[in-house]
This record gives C-alpha cells, sequence and structure tokens, in this order.
C-alpha cells in the first residue's frame, strides 16, 4: 500500500471511495434513499474543487495495482475561529481495507502536515453512531461538543472532537510503530 498527496487526477479515485465508504460507513445511520442517491459525478466535482483548494492537504491510500483504496484531507472550516488550528475533515477507506492500519497511516500523514504548518489544536466532527470516534479517541481526541445536524431530513448527533498536542499524537505513532516492530 503506498500513501501520498493527491493531485487533480485522483478526484475520480476519491469521489468513488468516498461515495462506497459512506454507503458502507453510515448504512442503517443516515437514510437509505439519501446514500443511494449520492453521485460519483458530484462528488468528482467536490474533490476537483477540494484538491484545488490551496489550503487543503488531501493525501490518499493505493492498492498494489494504484487503485485508490482510502484518503484523508484537513482544511480550517468557515464555522472554526479558533486561532492556529485546522480540521480534520475526512478519512474513509473502502470497506474490504478495513483493519490494515491504513487508518492510522493517513492519520499520521495529516499529523505530520498540521505539525509542519505549526497547528496548536485540530477539530475532527464525527457522527455519534459511527465507529470511527473510537479510533480518533485511541489517538486522543477528546470530545469537547455535540451539536445536532440534519442528513437526509434525520437528525443526528454530531461530536465535536479536539486534539491539543499534536507532539503527543505523532509520539502515539512512534510508540506503536516501535511496538509492533513496524517501522516503515
Amino acid at each position: 500500500m503506498q500513501i501520498r498527496k493527491a493531485t487533480i487526477n485522483d478526484a475520480k479515485g476519491i469521489a468513488k471511495v468516498h461515495v462506497d465508504s459512506w454507503r458502507t460507513t453510515y448504512k442503517g445511520i443516515i437514510p437509505d434513499e439519501f446514500l443511494y442517491n449520492l453521485s460519483y459525478k458530484k462528488r468528482t466535482e467536490l474533490w476537483i474543487e477540494n484538491i484545488e483548494r490551496e489550503d487543503n492537504f488531501v493525501v490518499i491510500a493505493e492498492n498494489p495495482e494504484g487503485e485508490i483504496i482510502g484518503f484523508a484531507d484537513s482544511w480550517k472550516r468557515e464555522t472554526n475561529i479558533v486561532a492556529n488550528s485546522s480540521d480534520l475533515t475526512s478519512i474513509y477507506i473502502l470497506k474490504e481495507y478495513h483493519g490494515r492500519g491504513l487508518g492510522k497511516e493517513l492519520l499520521k500523514q495529516l499529523f505530520l502536515q498540521f505539525k509542519f504548518l505549526g497547528y496548536q489544536k485540530i477539530f475532527v466532527e464525527v457522527l455519534e453512531d459511527n465507529k470511527t470516534r473510537y479510533f480518533y479517541e485511541h489517538y486522543g481526541a477528546k470530545l469537547c461538543k455535540s451539536i445536532q445536524i440534519i442528513i437526509g431530513g434525520k437528525v443526528l448527533n454530531e461530536l465535536i472532537y479536539e486534539w491539543d498536542n499534536i507532539d503527543e499524537v505523532l509520539a502515539k505513532f512512534s510508540r506503536t510503530e516501535a511496538d509492533s516492530g513496524d517501522n516503515h
């Protein structure tokens, strides 16, 4: 598996992962009709815009055949008014590639970028019913707020987590790699 910075040519592959991941991750959480109506074409257009944004950092995971199987991105949301901070806006991996350490590698790349940019706080928003929140908690994210949002006509609880020490998160990656003997 390879992790690299996304280029505009990756937009279509990212869009496919985005739609397919939403359909598996949010099945039973977001209404089926909403998930069914997600469009690869519209998501491709969205990802072209996202990749072109100067303030957005997008990384992808590829399988040995060069197919995009996961991605992550970060930029500062308009609702984020905290100085010297940014937002982890997404990490999605195709279901058949879960449990292989790709989420950890994508998260690590984002946190290396946060460190490079000198951020002090990072926020992530995750639906309460999405098990990914436990992944973020494992890497030290602290719950700071819960809000209600509406997706597909359904009211959902969204949890807002915060990391306030990027070095601690990066150190956790180093410890995890040392513990597993996986120093790549």
